[in-house]
């Protein structure tokens, strides 16, 4: 009983280690641009060493895109594509063949939003997105947005 103790402790400790190893990690906002109308702001700080990909990839990519998804609102619409802010590196690998576009240390995904109506509400959703670094990738990883918009 002594030795399950053991190796469930164990299990827990390299699940609770992984959990931390993430080489990102995002920071959520809204800023007012006018009447009824906001930026949000889905920023996202990476670790040296490591790079996040964009949205938009070349043919030739074999990587796995960051996907942002915004949740319905009724009380709020999604104006046009989400933006990306940061030094874009179009990488390309001549010996494999393939391409991507990346960013290191930090990116800002920015998308406009209007209210339908004066009301205090959220825009919520997911980002889903991929990091590696110059000898591995890591699985894609989804986190969970919630922005209050006033």
């Amino acid at each position: 009983m002594k030795r399950l103790y053991q190796i469930a402790a164990l299990c827990l400790l390299t699940l609770s280690l992984k959990a931390q190893n993430s080489p990102v990690s995002w920071a959520f906002s809204a800023v007012k641009l006018a009447d009824k109308t906001y930026e949000v702001h889905l920023t996202a700080t990476v670790q040296s060493g490591w790079h996040l990909y964009s949205q938009a990839q070349p043919e030739d990519a074999v990587v796995n895109p960051t996907e942002i998804k915004f949740h319905p609102n009724p009380l709020v619409s999604v104006s046009g594509k989400t933006a990306e802010k940061g030094k874009l590196e179009k990488f390309h690998d001549v010996k494999l063949g393939i391409s991507a576009n990346q960013y290191a240390e930090k990116v800002d995904f920015v998308q406009v939003v209007k209210l339908k109506a004066k009301a205090k509400t959220s825009v919520a959703g997911t980002v889903e997105f991929q990091t590696c670094d110059d000898k591995k990738c890591l699985p894609p990883k989804k986190v969970s947005f919630s922005i209050a918009i006033i």
